[in-house]
């Protein structure tokens, strides 16, 4: 299966640069999987697909500062004209300070290279990665998350180019653990009240976590898809999710999973029978068409980039056909794409 066979064009103008002022003003494009019928909705309207005994299942990261910006720093010279001012962007955490990191210039961030980013950060660089990233170790005094909240600044995607007045809009509403660099978008559409009247429907709703890599947004270089590899996020589901997944799936409920990352979780997890089971730890599982789905139903997601390995997965839960006449529909209703842009619902 080639690469080109999951591109498209899209004109510029139908990628959202900025949130709408309410979360739920979205449209939403329901693909009816099986027939291929389409449905023009609203996106509170999702209430309209869901049953009480379903489980919305939903990825509760939360998108951390991750970009930084300090000096260079040879033999303790900052501030001389031997020094140069590199952008550090976060990737992996290691654990005892170490980070995998991407840094621009690289040519800056040879081994043995200082970066100082305040008083109170600094990293030192130890090695080159295979990817040609940095492995980094921080030196920090205080909080290192805290110190990151200060000197920080969240990243947005390559494609959007224009601030958002409010960073917390490129967070979902229930976003709790720290660990993204970028949003699980697919959420953004939530509100508190939304998901109260979910819930008073019936339906479980319950968290996981997926922490997103930036290899979210880098592209599939490969020419066939069955060789490309893909980037490790980590993962957790807890006991209590689990249970109650099951306990849903057992009673004749449907998983409806929010966004592409869920779905990699609850798929990593799952066996066989259908049933997921708690874990934490690293996943690189690659989804793409004629991948048999053990556990999801139902997928709520953006529109996504032309030739990416979330627009494979997409067209892997429907069928490609399917997935490129939504796409050319949604062009022609002039559909929001992206992370900013309207949603899309695969039931």
């Amino acid at each position: 299966m080639r690469v080109d066979d999951f591109n498209f064009v899209l004109p510029d103008k139908l990628i959202a640069q900025t949130p709408l002022e309410h979360r739920d003003h979205s449209r939403l494009l329901v693909v009816h999987k099986d027939t291929g019928v389409l449905e023009d909705r609203s996106f509170p309207a999702i209430t309209d697909y869901l049953r009480p005994s379903d489980v919305l299942v939903l990825n509760d990261t939360r998108v951390i500062p991750a970009r930084l910006y300090g000096q260079n720093c040879r033999s303790g010279q900052c501030g001389s004209q031997k020094s140069g001012l590199v952008e550090v962007f976060l990737l992996r955490p290691f654990g005892h300070g170490q980070w995998e990191v991407l840094v621009k210039p690289g040519k800056k961030a040879r081994p043995g290279a200082n970066i100082v980013f305040s008083p109170l950060l600094s990293c030192h660089v130890i090695d080159v990665t295979p990817s040609g990233d940095r492995l980094v170790e921080f030196e920090f005094s205080g909080d290192f998350d805290a110190i990151l909240e200060t000197l920080g600044e969240t990243p947005l995607p390559p494609y959007i180019h224009e601030k958002i007045a409010d960073p917390e809009r490129y967070q979902t509403v229930y976003s709790k653990h720290s660990g993204s660099v970028a949003a699980p978008t697919a959420g953004l559409h939530f509100t508190p009240e939304l998901l109260s009247s979910i819930e008073a429907l019936g339906v479980a709703i319950v968290p996981l976590t997926l922490h997103v890599g930036l290899g979210t947004f880098r592209p599939v270089k490969v020419d066939r898809v069955e060789d490309h590899i893909m980037h490790e996020e980590y993962y957790a589901l807890t006991e209590a999710s689990a249970e109650t997944i099951n306990g849903r799936l057992r009673s004749g409920g449907r998983v409806f999973a929010v966004g592409t990352t869920s779905v990699r979780v609850l798929e990593t997890l799952g066996d066989e029978n259908g049933q997921v089971h708690a874990g934490s730890g690293w996943t690189n599982i690659f989804i793409y068409p004629g991948y048999r789905f053990k556990v999801v139903d139902c997928l709520l997601t953006n529109f996504h980039l032309p030739k990416s390995s979330l627009l494979m997965l997409v067209s892997a839960f429907a069928d490609v056909r399917t997935i490129q006449e939504a796409y050319e529909h949604a062009i022609l209703e002039r559909y929001r794409f992206f992370s900013f842009g309207d949603g899309m619902l695969l039931v």
